[in-house]
Order: C-alpha cells, then structure tokens, then sequence
C-alpha cells in the first residue's frame, strides 16, 4: 500500500449542472493524466452516448469539451490516501478534495457518484449523492447498454 496524491485538476466552469464524482484515479488513468483512462473502462463511452456525441472523444482536450458542452463538472473525492494498485476497497487514510472550488463557481444542481465506494465517500465528507453503477471495467455485473440506461438520469438535471 502506497500513500498517493491526485494530481488531475477537476473539470468545470460557471456553467456546470451536475458533477460526477469518481474515487481516485486507477493506475491507468494516473498514467493516461487523465480520468477514466484504462481502455475497459466505460466512462467516456457512457457519457458520449447519453450526451449523443460522436465520436467518442479521445483526447484529453476532446473529452474536457465534451463534459463542458454538456454541463458536467468531473472530479474525485480523493485529495490523497493509501491505496494498493486501483483497488477502491483497499483505500484507507483518505482526505478528500474540497469541492466548494466547483460548488461557488459553478450552477451545480445535483451530485452523482461513479460506484458504490464514491457514494460512501460522498456520504461520509460531503453530502447525498445520487448512486449511479461503476463504470470500471471490475463491475461486471452491468454490460454497455445497462450502464447507458441507469446513466440517462443525469440528462434530468440538465437544461
């Protein structure tokens, strides 16, 4: 177990609705630079499809347009912890972000949390989140297309 940072600034701007709140970022994304960057995970093919972009984005600078165009702010709960590989069970010590950052510069009208372990996070430091399934590639209890359907909420909260 080792103690790491989150080095990822979030991704928002005066105009964000909903903010989408991960954990912390798996080994790949911590090698991508970016959220969601291990190839299996779901993430951005969810969001290209309930927000009706195509291509799927696959740049960093694509991706940041996309969640913007669409009113999503992105960030995780995790300033820094213990944690072994990308496991979110095996995270201990944890200090969280400060979102007032996004909260008193933004129009945030609802809070989701990517998976069960950012819900408890959320919980336990912020507020109530909206629970949506883990996009990771280890939830393997939801395929596409039923990630794509309990994702589709988020297209509620926005104008």
């Amino acid at each position: 177990m080792i103690r790491l940072n989150h080095t990822f600034e979030p991704v928002f701007n005066e105009n964000s609705e909903i903010l989408i709140l991960g954990t912390f970022p798996s080994e790949k994304s911590r090698e991508f630079g970016f959220y969601y960057g291990h190839p299996q995970n779901r993430f951005w093919k969810v969001i290209a499809n309930i927000t009706k972009t195509s291509p799927i984005p696959n740049s960093i600078d694509d991706k940041k347009m996309m969640l913007l165009k669409n009113k999503i702010a992105l960030w995780d709960i995790i300033k820094s912890c213990d944690i072994e590989g990308s496991s979110d069970n095996s995270i201990t010590n944890v200090i969280p972000n400060d979102l007032s950052m996004i909260l008193d510069n933004s129009n945030i009208k609802q809070i989701f949390a990517n998976g069960n372990k950012a819900c408890e996070l959320c919980k336990k430091y912020f507020v109530d989140a909206i629970i949506l399934p883990s996009t990771s590639p280890a939830n393997a209890t939801y395929n596409l297309e039923r990630l794509i359907y309990k994702w589709t909420i988020i297209t509620s909260f926005l104008k």
